[in-house]
């Protein structure tokens, strides 16, 4: 299954199986509550704002919407592409990878790398640009995280905040029974929300972008050594070589003449 998948059905699994815990045995709309929500969503995102930009908190949620709609990175997968393409290197030589490049547009790192090599560009200024391309993605994706994982320290205690605030309402009220019991929900439900948006929302995915940076990390690393070494013209056995000493041994390619 592709991991976009795999995430979208879990989140929504997870909020599925709380929901029906919720209703099961009684009034779902009873943890339902605005003020709660404000307090909790609302603080949670005005917060972070203070420690992070409007932008740095876009690109966040930009880059959150991209790890879930991302399919796992495929390094073996990357390797034999890069193997192949040495190959027809050999045969063809760069015109050869020139007829690929309208084929790798899904791929812009990638394409990036081939046509760089096309243009002529000296194999070390290839390496350089690709590699800071590399760091710089990766910096990104770390960033990202760092916004999440920030919010979700935050939406915890903006649920105790909330709940500070009904419990004060509460006691300011004890002559109104009526009151009481809408005081307590806020108390009750800010902390509900600020765990459920911590814990089954915000560290999911900042642990996620996590993995899909390393993971994606990996795979421009093959990308950038394999164009690196077609660029030097180097036999496909030695791209070999070269592509598997970044690879774990069960991801390991082999050149076939």
């Amino acid at each position: 299954m592709r991991s976009s998948l795999t995430a979208i059905v879990a989140l929504i699994a997870s909020f599925a199986l709380l929901a029906a815990a919720l209703t099961l045995e009684g009034n779902g709309s009873a943890f339902l509550d605005v003020r709660a929500a404000l307090i909790v969503f609302g603080g949670t995102l005005a917060v972070t704002m203070i420690s992070f930009s409007p932008l740095e908190v876009i690109m966040a949620i930009r880059e959150t919407w991209s790890a879930i709609a991302t399919p796992r990175f495929n390094r073996k997968g990357a390797a034999d592409r890069m193997l192949k393409i040495a190959e027809r290197t050999r045969k063809d030589g760069l015109l050869g990878v020139e007829r690929l490049l309208p084929k790798l547009r899904n791929d812009p790192f990638l394409s990036r790398a081939l046509a760089m090599l096309v243009d002529g560009i000296e194999v070390a200024d290839v390496e350089r640009m690709l590699e800071d391309e590399r760091l710089s993605t990766a910096q990104r994706r770390t960033e990202s995280a760092e916004v999440l994982r920030r919010a979700a320290d935050i939406a915890p205690a903006m649920g105790l905040i909330g709940t500070l605030v009904g419990l004060v309402q509460m006691l300011g009220q004890l002559n109104d029974p009526a009151a009481i019991g809408p005081a307590m929900a806020v108390a009750l439900l800010t902390t509900f929300y600020g765990a459920v948006l911590g814990t089954m929302v915000l560290s999911p995915l900042a642990a996620k972008l996590d993995r899909i940076s390393g993971d994606e990390r990996d795979m421009l690393a093959i990308y950038a050594a394999g164009a690196a070494a077609i660029g030097r013209k180097d036999h496909p056995r030695q791209v070999e070589h070269t592509l598997n000493a970044l690879l774990p041994e069960a991801d390991r390619v082999q050149y076939s003449r």
